[in-house]
């Protein structure tokens, strides 16, 4: 572990990023989205032979690869040598919402009750991350993107459909939060 890094940094420099990021890509021509790279990997696979949607010149996207690569390796460089085993410092009434939703908090950035492997032979929490995972993946295609792709990309191009892709994400994460969580818990 690296401990002379260990603080997080602050938001204006993740915020100075990711102008700096989207005014490359907008010079170069080109728009930010994660949910794209699904697209690629089908298309890598040979999908395109049997789906047309999968049938375009993928190595124009492998920009994108790298980004999702760079990514997940960044991510892993992160928990693994630039973290330390602290308790994630939450505040009470976040630990009590926890707790009225079954899930008990044990200081950890993902609950163990929700996404140990243990969890994972619970036939409720296996049907949740499966449904949500469905929906989220038919949402973005859906919608013609993800929430990064939208949010950051389209609204930095002034995109109409990104503002409203936008608006109808916070709205439905509103109704997720407050109607349909606690039905389900």
């Amino acid at each position: 572990m690296i401990n002379f890094i260990i603080q997080p940094w602050p938001w204006y420099f993740s915020g100075t990023m990711i102008v700096l990021i989207m005014l490359i890509l907008l010079f170069f021509g080109k728009s930010f989205g994660f949910s794209s790279n699904l697209r690629t990997i089908c298309s890598i696979a040979g999908a395109g032979k049997r789906v047309k949607f999968f049938d375009f010149r993928w190595k124009e996207q492998v920009w994108n690869l790298m980004f999702l690569l760079g990514s997940i390796l960044g991510g892993f460089i992160a928990s693994s040598y630039l973290s330390d085993d602290k308790p994630l410092n939450l505040s009470v009434a976040t630990i009590s919402d926890l707790k009225k939703l079954g899930i008990n908090f044990d200081g950890g950035l993902n609950p163990q009750s929700l996404f140990s492997a243990q969890a994972m032979t619970d036939p409720g929490n296996l049907a949740i991350l499966l449904i949500g995972g469905l929906l989220v993946g038919f949402g973005s295609r859906y919608a013609g993107g993800c929430t990064s792709g939208h949010a950051i990309s389209g609204l930095s191009n002034l995109q109409v459909p990104s503002l409203i892709a936008v608006v109808g994400f916070f709205l439905g994460g509103m109704v997720m939060t407050y109607f349909i969580i606690p039905l389900i818990f």
